[in-house]
């Protein structure tokens, strides 16, 4: 999985050969008879006798020595002419209308066998929604692939070149919507204040004893007319 085809387990270790050890476990779980494998499973081995073997971090793990290729720097240059790729169902919407755009630094993951696309689109939904992508079209408009193994990588489709079930008018209208409105919502709120002015607090006040000084005690009214009394007796 880790040394010598993560592709075929639908894993696309990063730039230095890492997984997370969430994508592993995930991986391994699919795989008959391998459910039961937990993080505590993966800390023995890493604490055995092969320990070398494996170069651990907090949130990631790869093998010292790499049997497998990724070459980003030379784009494929045969491709099939569908590709299929997964999105999360609450995604699907969003991608038919706006592409695909992965986050910084990934890719996304495109696969000719619609059965492993399934297989990792499962991963992060459980009915993930199926996409075809007229690869070879996008490919003649400068959109780049890059094989990798049985998978083909890319840093972003237009929404011209995305194929799969269409996405209902109010869904899409909803979608506007709630963009518009967190739009206003971003936006900065008006004040009553015209440019110049400017509110006193009197809480600020840096001179304490002048606020002190001029303030009479609570009752002085009443101190003052029995002193008044007392005067006329």
């Amino acid at each position: 999985m880790l040394g010598h085809r993560p592709y075929e387990f639908g894993l696309v270790p990063d730039m230095d050969g890492f997984v997370t050890y969430k994508e592993l476990l995930q991986a391994i779980h699919e795989e008959p008879g391998w459910h039961y494998v937990r993080q505590s499973h993966i800390n023995e081995v890493l604490l055995s006798k092969d320990r070398s073997l494996f170069q651990p971090t907090e949130k990631h793990i790869r093998v010292m020595e790499i049997k497998w290729q990724m070459d980003r720097d030379r784009p494929s240059n045969i491709l099939p002419k569908i590709l299929f790729t997964p999105v999360r169902r609450k995604a699907h919407p969003v991608v038919m209308e706006k592409g695909l755009k992965p986050a910084e630094g990934k890719n996304i993951v495109l696969s000719p066998d619609h059965d492993m696309i399934l297989r990792i689109g499962k991963r992060r939904d459980q009915k993930p929604v199926l996409l075809e992508i007229m690869a070879a079209s996008a490919q003649s408009k400068d959109i780049l692939f890059y094989s990798f193994g049985d998978l083909f990588l890319c840093p972003g489709i237009p929404a011209g070149f995305i194929a799969g079930p269409q996405v209902s008018k109010e869904v899409l209208e909803s979608l506007r919507a709630a963009a518009e409105a967190k739009k206003e919502a971003a936006k900065p709120k008006p004040t009553d204040f015209t440019p110049g002015t400017f509110v006193l607090d009197p809480s600020k006040d840096p001179d304490l004893q002048r606020r002190a000084k001029g303030k009479k005690p609570k009752g002085w009214k009443e101190e003052a007319r029995k002193v008044r009394k007392r005067k006329r007796r």
